[in-house]
């Protein structure tokens, strides 16, 4: 089985979003390297809207792009879902994605694409976990994340750090309850404003 990571973009207070859902100057470094993050045959990844694509600092290139090529299946709650409207059937990463969601897929959208709407974190999991093999689990942050992460089912959380503070907004960790103990950082990368950070969460002994 694929390890599960819970992830995202986060300002140093712990917010992923503003109050109404917006990232501000969150992802201000995916655009403002001169490294495009390409993969597999040469394809570029491109889900900013813009003609650009996505370019980050040199610092930040190789672990972004290794990264999004281990990723087999994004997790992700229904809001952002419902926010993003799925990135429109093309993930950012991976080739499949599983919506912890009590409601089902909306009739007709995208029947092409690699969804599954699932009731509950554990089934979550278990379902991404059998698209990805042995390829990375990808958990959104969020209330979703933070479920799954008070459930005892992630094993790493990433942070990719941006020097900006929110003071209200979209918790990192959502509603969690109680202490939950990471491990030190064994990876720590200082890009362009960001700073990407992982944690193996510790089991308890």
């Amino acid at each position: 089985m694929g390890t599960v990571i819970m992830q995202s973009v986060v300002s140093v207070d712990g917010f992923i979003a503003d109050d109404k859902g917006e990232v501000g100057s969150l992802h201000e470094w995916y655009f403002s390297g001169d490294v495009p993050i390409v993969v597999g045959e040469g394809e570029q990844f491109d889900h900013s809207g813009t003609d650009s694509g996505i370019k980050v600092s040199r610092a930040s290139a190789n672990y972004v792009r290794s990264v999004w090529e281990s990723i087999g299946t994004i997790v992700m709650g229904r809001n952002l879902f419902d926010q993003m409207n799925g990135w429109e059937g093309k993930p950012p990463a991976g080739d499949h994605v599983v919506v912890v969601s009590h409601r089902p897929k909306p009739e007709g959208w995208h029947p092409e694409a690699s969804y599954h709407f699932v009731d509950g974190v554990s089934a979550a999991i278990d379902k991404a976990q059998e698209l990805a093999g042995d390829r990375i689990v990808a958990v959104n942050a969020g209330e979703a994340g933070g479920q799954i992460l008070a459930a005892g089912l992630v094993d790493e959380v990433a942070m990719d750090v941006v020097p900006v503070v929110f003071g209200s907004g979209i918790r990192f960790f959502g509603g969690i309850d109680g202490q939950h103990l990471l491990e030190d950082p064994h990876v720590v990368i200082q890009g362009d404003r960001v700073l990407h950070l992982r944690f193996k969460v510790r089991r308890h002994r």
